[in-house]
């Protein structure tokens, strides 16, 4: 089972970190992969948050998600839902700790590439290993930028 982890410093408080890459509607903005992002259910439970969302990149391929925000932790575990191809399963673990100039935000991606794609899977982690750090300073440089803040539309 492949692993992915990367970590990046971003100079801001975590729970604003942790509210502005949460926001699913906004991803399109966040990533540059992303066409359309939208939550489809919100469901609020003390300091969970559980969404269910939909994303479609910019080749036109679609799938659905969940995701549980922790807002006491400032963690977000997810699971990409259906369809799962080109993956046997996909789990992703979001964290947000303090650190003295901000926020160490670190992403880890379990997940299992389906035989049925034809491509080797030690290609696949690593485009997705250099696409996740190419995500991660995009977003680092939107935050610091103050282009977006926590609580303020894109």
């Amino acid at each position: 089972m492949p692993r992915i982890r990367h970590s990046i410093e971003i100079a801001k408080p975590p729970a604003e970190v942790f509210a502005i890459t949460n926001d699913i509607d906004n991803w399109k903005t966040l990533f540059n992969e992303y066409g359309h992002s939208e939550v489809i259910t919100r469901e609020e439970a003390g300091r969970f948050t559980r969404l269910v969302f939909r994303l479609r990149n910019r080749e036109g391929g679609e799938w659905q998600s969940w995701r549980i925000l922790d807002h006491d932790l400032l963690t977000a575990i997810a699971e990409r839902d259906e369809p799962l191809y080109p993956f046997r399963y996909m789990h992703l673990k979001w964290t947000y700790e303090p650190v003295a100039d901000g926020t160490l935000m670190t992403w880890t991606q379990d997940f299992e590439v389906d035989p049925a794609l034809g491509v080797p899977e030690p290609e696949v982690v690593a485009r997705m290993d250099a696409h996740g750090r190419e995500n991660q300073q995009r977003i680092k440089d939107f935050i610091e930028s103050g282009a977006r803040q926590a609580g303020t539309p894109a």
